[in-house]
């Protein structure tokens, strides 16, 4: 072989290397340089990251779309948020509240053109305790009644603090200058009452009245039963009697009427005799205390056996 044709066989051998190493791969060491990586991502994995980006991008603004929404509902201010309003003098809450869980305040002010209404579905119940947690008063508003639990319980006027009404255990005291008791069957006392003075209303009558049992009136110094006005009348069914241990039963009244007392006979008169119709009567009085009339003569008529005092 000579020398051209060894020179055409080794370009052929050139010509091909340069053609394999142009269709491999860049991450191939090329001779005479340092070697080349490729750079990025491809395929699959680059459609699942733009896959996610989106995807994240979406909750971002379903999130932004949803504060705004709720901000807006719920009225947020920079003052507060609803009907809830906090500024300096404490937090002021404007419409209907409601509250699932205790509620822990010093004081509860209702605005000054409304009044303060605390409802509920079952009882109202307000509570006080002290330093230890014990309960020291406690008010009860229900469907059936009203409770109040304490050591005293008062009812003060608005002008200037006149006790109105006051009760604990030992006693309960009404300081109102008028009682006023408006039921059918008026106040029904299970034991004794203590007053000073006790006065029918304007235009009507004072009737005191024992229907089954004994009226009692007692008093250290005096009993004073007064009608300025009209009449008094004391009436019952058996005996009514008036007595006085040390003193005297004083009757002063321009007429001193007796009615309907027995007349007694005088010995001196027969029964069968006929003379003016008697118009004068003396007052008798028997041992047992008994009243008669007797007919007057010159002298007393009064007898110890007359037939009064005997069949008494």
């Amino acid at each position: 072989m000579d020398r051209s044709t060894s020179l055409d066989i080794d370009a052929l051998k050139m010509t091909q290397e340069q053609y394999i190493l142009a269709a491999q791969p860049n991450n191939l060491q090329r001779p005479g340089g340092a070697p080349v990586y490729p750079v990025g991502i491809y395929g699959w994995r680059k459609r699942c990251l733009y896959f996610f980006v989106l995807l994240l991008l979406v909750i971002m603004i379903v999130n932004l779309a949803l504060t705004i929404w709720i901000l807006k509902v719920m009225n947020f201010t920079v003052d507060g948020m609803g009907n809830l309003r906090v500024n300096k003098q404490g937090v002021r809450l404007e419409g209907i509240s409601e509250f699932l869980l205790p509620l822990y305040v010093k004081e509860i002010q209702s605005r000054k053109d409304s009044p303060l209404i605390l409802q509920s579905d079952r009882n109202v119940t307000v509570n006080a305790r002290n330093e230890l947690g014990q309960l020291t008063g406690q008010l009860i508003v229900g469907s059936q009644a009203v409770e109040a639990q304490c050591k005293r319980f008062e009812v003060l006027s608005s002008d200037g603090g006149k006790v109105l009404f006051s009760a604990d255990k030992d006693e309960v005291s009404i300081g109102a200058g008028k009682l006023r008791v408006a039921g059918t069957e008026g106040a029904v006392f299970g034991h004794s009452i203590e007053t000073p003075h006790i006065r029918a209303g304007p235009s009507q009558d004072l009737k005191l009245e024992s229907p089954t049992r004994t009226l009692t009136m007692e008093a250290p110094k005096g009993v004073e039963i007064s009608a300025d006005a009209g009449d008094f009348k004391a009436t019952c069914r058996k005996e009514m009697q008036l007595q006085s241990t040390e003193g005297e039963i004083f009757l002063n009244a321009n007429t001193i009427r007796l009615g309907n007392l027995p007349h007694g006979t005088f010995a001196a008169s027969s029964p069968g005799s006929t003379g003016p119709k008697q118009t004068v009567y003396e007052l008798c009085v028997c041992p047992n205390g008994k009243l008669y009339l007797s007919p007057a003569g010159t002298g007393s008529t009064c007898q110890d056996t007359s037939n009064v005092c005997l069949w008494s």
